[in-house]
């Protein structure tokens, strides 16, 4: 089970890293393993305002369907538009081409709220 450690991690299994103001979110690897194949995202257009925790989009895979959470509240400026035609990047690369949204932060406090590397590890035990 693959767990980066730069990443940043919520109780409901995003991933978001973090460049400047800007946060790439997506699905962990324990996630993805979780779900199955994933056969369809619905994710928002850009310039959606999201808070923290508020679900952004969907993901459907042949076992569920689940609720996607922002980990940080901001401005959506742009989405993964591969995984429109190839959702299953999400489970062959949870944490390179299966990202799904970037976000402008408007408070990197928030960053705060979520779990580190090892607390995500111990979650997922």
């Amino acid at each position: 089970m693959l767990v980066p450690e730069m990443l940043k991690y919520t109780e409901e299994h995003e991933w978001v890293a973090v460049n400047g103001d800007i946060a790439t979110v997506g699905i962990t690897d324990y996630a993805q393993g979780e779900l199955g194949d994933v056969v369809f995202i619905e994710l928002p257009q850009t310039n959606t305002s999201l808070n923290q925790m508020d679900a952004f989009g969907t993901i459907e895979a042949v076992k569920a369907v689940s609720d996607l959470f922002a980990p940080v509240s901001g401005t959506v400026i742009e989405v993964n538009s591969k995984l429109n035609n190839a959702p299953e990047f999400v489970n062959k690369d949870p944490y390179g081409d299966g990202w799904m949204i970037k976000i402008k932060m408007n408070a990197a406090a928030e960053l705060n709220n979520l779990l580190t590397a090892e607390a995500y590890k111990n979650k997922i035990k």
